[in-house]
């Protein structure tokens, strides 16, 4: 059966360490395969945005976070892709756990990078996280290689 074009929400999770790298996961499958994006995934029915973010970094990484903020929301839009999604981004912090792969199937690896030094290939909405934690959080003039 087809799924309906309607659009999905999608919320995602910005986790910094305390040297000021972001995780980063590389997708395997759409919206953006082959890209590095942030944690994040498909919002339940009657789940809040913010239990949504703290589930998918337990279920994608193993790692429980206290959320910080909201910092954007992203028009998710890919019409070659047949996707539509609206993507809320949360900055988190790491509580406890070790970040590992957790969804082989579904990201081909984890890896933190440092902000001068992220990979060319993120996805939309890991690129409209970074840039506004980098606006909200970082001294003025720090700039981000991406």
């Amino acid at each position: 059966m087809h799924e309906p074009c309607v659009p999905r929400v999608g919320v995602g999770v910005l986790l910094v360490d305390e040297l000021d790298r972001v995780l980063l996961t590389l997708r395997n499958r759409p919206p953006e395969a082959g890209c590095w994006s942030i944690v994040g995934g498909k919002l339940d029915f009657l789940e809040t945005l913010e239990e949504c973010a703290a589930r998918e970094a337990r279920e994608e990484v193993g790692v429980e976070v206290s959320i910080q903020s909201l910092l954007c929301v992203t028009d998710h839009c890919l019409p070659q892709e047949n996707q539509h999604w609206v993507s809320p981004a949360y900055l988190a912090k790491i509580r406890t756990g070790t970040a590992v792969n957790c969804e082989p199937e579904k990201t081909a690896h984890v890896q933190w990078f440092a902000l001068d030094r992220l990979p060319c290939n993120l996805t939309m909405t890991a690129r409209n996280a970074i840039r506004a934690y980098t606006r909200q959080h970082l001294p003025p003039g720090r700039e981000v290689s991406r």
